[in-house]
């Protein structure tokens, strides 16, 4: 059974940076791709970012390009999730998420393995 275990979050004052780290266990990270996504109170869960199942190439939410990076270590079976430049309106709980077929999609229905989430908050 696969599990994601998101660990990194906190309170941070806006233009702070902040790391998550998604750590997998019960199969190889490189057979997945991973996703991160967020999900304020009241609204719908959105996508962050998605990576690809070998190395670092991702795509990223036109609202966090530039400040943030996803970068994943298949043999520590770990991937990170690095936010600079952090804004009040990422405020959020943040979700790593698993797809062995259809997570270059970037679609969080497509991802049927979820972490807990973690919450990132962002005031001064």
């Amino acid at each position: 059974q696969l599990q994601l275990v998101e660990s990194g979050g906190g309170l941070v004052n806006p233009g702070e940076s902040l790391t998550l780290s998604c750590a997998v266990s019960g199969s190889q990270l490189d057979y997945y791709y991973i996703g991160w996504f967020r999900q304020a109170p009241g609204k719908e869960r959105d996508i962050v970012s998605c990576i690809s199942k070998t190395d670092d190439t991702a795509d990223y939410a036109e609202s966090v390009k530039g400040r943030f990076t996803t970068s994943r270590d298949n043999d520590k079976n770990m991937v990170d999730h690095h936010k600079n430049s952090l804004k009040p309106e990422d405020d959020s709980v943040y979700f790593c998420a698993a797809d062995f077929m259809t997570g270059y999609l970037c679609l969080y229905q497509t991802y049927g393995h979820w972490g807990q989430g973690n919450q990132v908050t962002v005031s001064s």
